[in-house]
């Protein structure tokens, strides 16, 4: 059983203002606008000579990138969600959960081979990556994850020091992620940001897709349906 969302309304506002941002941005890049080639050339020199110098940060970078944040251990915490939703009966919420990380994957895939947008070259990398540069794929999962497991954690009552800690190691999650994959030169400034935006926008879409579908099958003037199809039963009432 969960509450009904504490954040109505928000999901379509996000998903406004991060996909028309994300939208600039692309085209931006697209057409390779000189003051963003520019600022993403600043920052990907001084921050690779920094790299070049510090290799102990550089390892640290690179084990953060690798195995903490890496997309793959962002899809494992959505998966031991779906474990948890499913073992509570929220069967629903749990095939919701895997079909829009499932759909964001390959939306990210997609997009980055129709843009085909090449990484940073450098003659002294200190890291390798594969696949287009434009969005980073790290961001994007990371604050799509993010987004999504800190919707269900409130969902679900989680509040207190708990929300407080969960949205602080959300926000070091996803710019760190960002941060890690800019310092090691793998991608542009504007990858980064555009990861974060379609991230942002997509976890938006998804959860307001959610909250209309369960809003649709609530009865009226009844209480709540959880995912599993019962009704939710209020404070004091007794079963039939």
């Amino acid at each position: 059983m969960h509450a009904p969302s504490p954040t109505r309304g928000l999901p379509a506002s996000v998903a406004l203002w991060s996909g028309a941002l994300s939208g600039l941005l692309l085209a931006l890049v697209v057409v390779e606008a000189g003051p963003v080639v520019s600022f993403d050339r600043t920052v990907a020199d001084g921050l690779h000579a920094s790299a070049v110098r510090s290799p102990v940060l550089t390892r640290t970078a690179r084990v953060l990138t690798d195995w903490v944040w890496d997309p793959w251990a962002m899809r494992l915490l959505v998966a031991a969600a779906v474990v948890w939703l499913w073992g509570r009966g929220e069967r629903a919420l749990a095939v919701w959960a895997v079909l829009v990380s499932a759909v964001g994957t390959v939306w990210q895939q997609g997009l980055k081979a129709l843009v085909g947008r090449e990484r940073p070259v450098w003659p002294d990398p200190v890291d390798t990556a594969h696949f287009a540069s434009f969005p980073s794929g790290h961001a994007m999962t990371a604050a799509f994850t993010v987004a999504v497991l800190l919707w269900l954690a409130r969902r679900f009552g989680a509040g207190g020091w708990v929300w407080r800690l969960a949205v602080a190691a959300g926000a070091v999650s996803v710019l760190g992620v960002g941060v890690t994959r800019l310092y090691l030169g793998v991608h542009w400034f504007s990858d980064v940001l555009a990861g974060w935006l379609m991230g942002a926008c997509f976890a938006a879409l998804a959860v307001g897709a959610y909250e209309r579908w369960y809003a649709a099958r609530r009865p009226e003037g009844g209480g709540a349906v959880v995912s599993g199809g019962a009704p939710d039963r209020r404070p004091g009432q007794r079963g039939q």
